[in-house]
């Protein structure tokens, strides 16, 4: 006697729960993902295949634009609070101390940086700025900059000194700005600038190479 043979049924997933699941985590993502902020000083910095990775704790990084104007930004609270006092008490400039605390850039002469630091921030902007002041060299003002710097950052580490200048900022104020780090005695200083890959087949290729290998 033959056997009874059962009828065959496709199977059938229950894609529901997964689906659920999904729009779960995308809703997820979209609401938690925080987009990079536009920079307040647009700068366009050359490429180089260097490795180094610029800190960003316990810096100091002056910023050149690309018509020359000079940024200077630090993230020390402490530190700024203390030139902040140091130029009320030297120049009278009644800087409000609270507010150039949290200022994240600096970019006037020193006659109107209490009226700077009074803008809101959105109004802090790089092509809103003169910039600080450093082509006549009888009154290079970031000289002054890295003097109160140097003063602030005495008796503990030196802060880590970066300059970010744009493809087309011009050579006199990166000779200002080398020029007031060399008076201040700021003699090692970081370029940032546009990490790419070492051309295949260069020196600086095959060592990178080479420690790829090493580490696999």
């Amino acid at each position: 006697m033959g056997r009874a043979k059962l009828p065959r049924k496709s199977t059938s997933i229950d894609m529901t729960a997964m689906c659920d699941v999904a729009f779960l985590l995308l809703s997820f993502f979209i609401l938690t993902t925080k987009f990079k902020p536009s920079e307040a000083i647009a700068v366009t910095t050359p490429n180089s295949v260097a490795a180094k990775v610029a800190p960003d704790k316990d810096f100091v990084m002056v910023i050149i634009d690309k018509d020359g104007k000079v940024y200077l930004s630090m993230d020390d609270e402490a530190k700024k609070e203390y030139i902040a006092n140091t130029l009320n008490n030297t120049k009278g400039l009644n800087i409000d101390v609270k507010a150039f605390k949290k200022a994240q850039y600096f970019g006037t002469p020193f006659s109107s940086l209490a009226s700077f630091i009074a803008l809101p921030e959105d109004q802090r902007k790089g092509g809103n700025l003169p910039g600080i002041p450093v082509t006549d060299t009888a009154n290079n003002e970031l000289v002054t900059w890295m003097r109160l710097i140097n003063e602030a950052y005495l008796g503990t580490k030196a802060p880590n000194l970066l300059m970010k200048g744009d493809n087309m900022a011009k050579y006199p104020s990166f000779k200002a700005a080398v020029d007031a780090f060399k008076k201040n005695d700021f003699l090692k200083f970081q370029m940032i600038t546009n990490p790419e890959a070492a051309p295949t087949g260069t020196d600086l290729w095959k060592i990178n190479q080479t420690g790829e290998e090493k580490e696999d």
